[in-house]
């Protein structure tokens, strides 16, 4: 499949060259008059961008007043399509009145945009997905402007950055850690959140001897959530932001176990020796995402692993808010707690939209980064520089936060091409870490499953010419 988009992406590529833009865009051979800040028309064309104002320039409310457009805008948050989501579009219509916003929720989210993207009339706003290469991002997204410029105020901007261009800036902030009812721990006798692998495995099996909740809810049915474990094997699982963009890509055998508790083996063994032990829930092919929110609200499941996006709607899912806490990863390094932190899902400008519809966008990307406040209701760590943390990341207060670095100059997209053309699927596909569960149910060796791994990493390295440091 993900052959196939490829392929298909750089079809559409070249096709775009000739065809038209987004709802409301102008055919490429007409001259399109492009708003000025003063909301007048300027005489430049639908493909030319110089007119596109850069999201660090823009003064909210006084710039582009008069400015008249209809933009549609891509989420994967189907549960706030309804509610907040049309409250924030009152809200930023007090600002631009003229300025019409639809949202379409997407349930199976990543897999469909990713089609969409195949397309130029997807919309105008999307989150982009993490299937999509960094090469193809200035054929796909306007940008925001520079690194340099966006980063003075911005948070997590490296993610969707290309040649000191930023074409995605995040909705939230994630910490990454564990999600846990409070009450069960103490019904389970577990008085300190555990550092170690081998301490959160006990305090699993104390959940099971002493409550009648599920120690760990893999979540597995839902494959996308299984997802969650690719966060930790950098930042929380080794302490060096290096570790993703440079060191995993050069490394021999990355996914071996180092022996000490810690690195990618640690995580994924963490997963496996749960489920071999019996702390997870009776049958992983069963399991119900939307049911699972209020099950931990309820006490019926001890953690889950997810990011701290997800606190929000597990304390909103049932009467017990105040049971839903938030934990790093059990991981200690060198006597130190890490924990990875990035953007969630980024918000996307269609590049093909027409100059209207961009500059509109442009309005209310900046509108929902900075007045908003999503990422503090979601639990999340704020985009904005200097903003207050949400009060669920309390337990974070003596973790240090580590960012992954961007990759050297010359190697921005080889994590990713190595990702991909390995297979292995690291933050993109949830099959390997579903391998970790079948595995432990049919009594499969892990360093079978990681050797296998390292095999197609190592010979994608050998395909993509990357040197291996020993």
């Amino acid at each position: 499949m993900k052959k196939i988009i490829s392929v298909l992406l750089i079809a559409v590529m070249v096709m775009s060259l000739a065809a038209c833009g987004t709802k409301g865009a102008k055919n490429n051979n007409n001259a399109t008059p492009t708003p000025t800040k003063e909301g007048t028309t300027g005489e430049t064309t639908g493909t030319d961008t110089s007119k596109i104002p850069t999201i660090d320039t823009i003064k909210l409310g006084e710039d582009y007043k008069d400015l008249s457009a209809s933009i549609k805008v891509l989420t994967h948050r189907t549960d706030l399509v309804d509610t907040k989501f049309k409250d924030y579009i009152s809200e930023f219509q007090k600002l631009y009145p003229n300025i019409k916003i639809e949202y379409e929720g997407v349930t199976n989210y990543a897999d469909d945009v990713t089609i969409r993207l195949t397309t130029s009339d997807w919309g105008d706003i999307m989150m982009i997905p993490t299937t999509v290469d960094k090469k193809e991002l200035p054929n796909l997204f306007q940008s925001f402007g520079t690194k340099d410029a966006i980063g003075a105020n911005y948070e997590f901007l490296n993610n969707f950055a290309l040649d000191g261009q930023v074409y995605g800036i995040a909705s939230t902030g994630n910490a990454q850690g564990v999600v846990y009812n409070k009450k069960v721990f103490s019904d389970a006798g577990v008085t300190q959140l555990p550092k170690t692998p081998d301490e959160f495995l006990d305090a699993l099996a104390k959940i099971k001897d002493k409550t009648d909740a599920i120690p760990l809810y893999t979540n597995f049915a839902a494959g996308w959530t299984m997802g969650a474990w690719d966060a930790y094997i950098g930042g929380s699982a080794t302490g060096d932001p290096d570790y993703m963009n440079n060191k995993i890509v050069h490394g021999k055998d990355p996914f071996t176990d180092k022996g000490d508790k810690t690195g990618p083996y640690a995580v994924y063994n963490t997963l496996y020796e749960a489920v071999k032990r019996g702390l997870i829930e009776d049958d992983p092919t069963t399991t119900d995402w939307e049911g699972s929110k209020g099950m931990i609200n309820n006490g019926e499941i001890g953690v889950m692993v997810l990011g701290s996006w997800a606190v929000v709607q597990m304390q909103q899912a049932g009467e017990h808010p105040d049971d839903i806490g938030y934990m790093p990863f059990p991981i200690t390094v060198n006597g130190k707690q890490y924990a990875s932190a990035g953007p969630d899902y980024c918000y996307g400008i269609n590049a093909k939209a027409s100059n209207e519809n961009k500059i509109a966008s442009m309005l209310y990307v900046k509108w929902l980064t900075e007045k908003s406040n999503f990422a503090y209701d979601e639990g999340g760590i704020p985009i904005v520089k200097g903003a207050e943390y949400p009060a669920v990341l309390d337990a974070f207060k003596d973790v240090e936060l580590v960012v992954d670095n961007p990759a050297p100059a010359g190697e921005e997209t080889l994590f990713n091409d190595l990702n991909t053309k390995s297979e292995v699927g690291l933050n993109s596909d949830n099959v390997h870490v579903q391998s970790v569960v079948e595995a432990a149910l049919n009594n499969t060796p892990l360093k079978d499953v990681v050797k296998e791994w390292n095999d197609k990493w190592s010979s994608t390295q050998k395909t993509l010419n990357i040197k291996v440091n020993e």
